[in-house]
């Protein structure tokens, strides 16, 4: 006649468990053995920035636009080779454009294509905002200008606003507001 091997249920293994080690045994989900790592950071979804758009405009009204986009010029902004210091954006028959962008191909991702880094770019918005950033641009006297580009759900996005040119006395007063706001920081951290 054969032994017949001890069979244990969950529940059995669980009281073992606490009767060996003094504590409940999770058997599924264990937490890992070591010391726990701290959080990394997530990395930033800001693409690029167009700093000088918040120098020369008032930005009075934004809004976020979809791109349409090639693969390398995906992969490109993933490696944060985007730029947008000379970009701008041009409304023509109904749809807006990003004219002026600049992404950087990247030598491994575009090697059987020959890419153009500053090609027009389509912009994706609602029928209701093309008719407002139209209706601001041709009524209203406002300027659109990209000013960031960022993901979101793993979409590139990017943010345009309605704006109206600065003068020079605005921006010495925009600098010195700045100025001040540092000088206080400043006095802050001494006393």
């Amino acid at each position: 006649m054969r032994a017949q091997p001890e069979v244990t249920t969950h529940i059995q293994a669980l009281a073992i468990d606490k009767a060996l080690f003094g504590a409940p045994a999770m058997l599924y989900n264990r937490p890992p053995m070591g010391k726990a790592n701290k959080k990394a950071k997530a990395p930033s979804a800001t693409i690029a920035q167009n700093r000088k758009a918040r120098h020369e405009y008032h930005l009075e009204e934004h809004f976020e636009a979809g791109l349409v986009l090639e693969g390398w010029e995906v992969k490109s902004m993933r490696a944060g080779k985007a730029n947008l210091s000379e970009a701008y954006v041009l409304l023509k028959d109904g749809e807006a454009f990003l004219f002026g962008a600049r992404i950087e191909p990247l030598n491994t991702a575009s090697t059987h294509i020959t890419p153009d880094p500053v090609r027009t770019r389509k912009l994706l918005l609602h029928r209701r905002e093309l008719g407002q950033v139209f209706g601001g641009v041709q009524k209203a006297g406002f300027t659109c200008v990209p000013v960031s580009l960022y993901w979101k759900k793993g979409f590139a996005k990017c943010d345009i606003a309605l704006a109206k040119g600065k003068q020079k006395f605005d921006k010495r007063a925009t600098e010195k507001e700045r100025d001040w706001n540092r000088q206080k920081q400043r006095l802050m951290r001494q006393g």
